[in-house]
């Protein structure tokens, strides 16, 4: 059965893992990686264009496919050692969240929308997804 995820990370950083093909979530944690499997769907979400700062990007960002295999370790630097998974990103138009808000179910809270990203990444209903992909131009309507 197809899932579908949210990953939270600053635009740059969704970048780097779209042109190397992975994805990183949860500061390199292995967390939600180990609960993705080939053919899971995986939506970025950038709350800020850069890592650290407060530029608001505020748009989802990137949507791939989680391809074959297990999550792996790669060596960053010799203090940073994070977890990936690769994935086949599809060409997408980044989106702005403010006007999905209203519709998105996992949003509970509309008034307090950032909360369920302070998790750094988890699961969202097909509705959900099909919503965001749409908006981003990877679903006919």
């Amino acid at each position: 059965m197809t899932r579908y995820w949210i990953g939270v990370a600053s635009r740059e950083h969704v970048q780097r893992g779209v042109q190397g093909g992975f994805a990183q979530v949860c500061h390199g944690k292995i967390g939600t990686l180990n609960y993705m499997s080939e053919g899971d769907w995986l939506i970025y979400y950038s709350p800020t264009y850069h890592f650290g700062e407060k530029d608001a990007c505020r748009c989802f960002t990137a949507i791939g496919t989680i391809d074959q295999g297990e999550p792996y370790t790669f060596e960053m630097s010799k203090d940073f050692i994070p977890w990936r998974r690769n994935v086949t990103f599809l060409k997408a138009r980044e989106m702005p969240i403010e006007p999905l808000l209203e519709e998105l179910t996992f949003i509970k809270d509309k008034k307090k929308w950032g909360f369920p990203f302070r998790r750094g990444s988890f699961e969202i209903p097909r509705k959900d997804f099909e919503l965001i992909a749409k908006s981003m131009g990877v679903l006919n309507e």
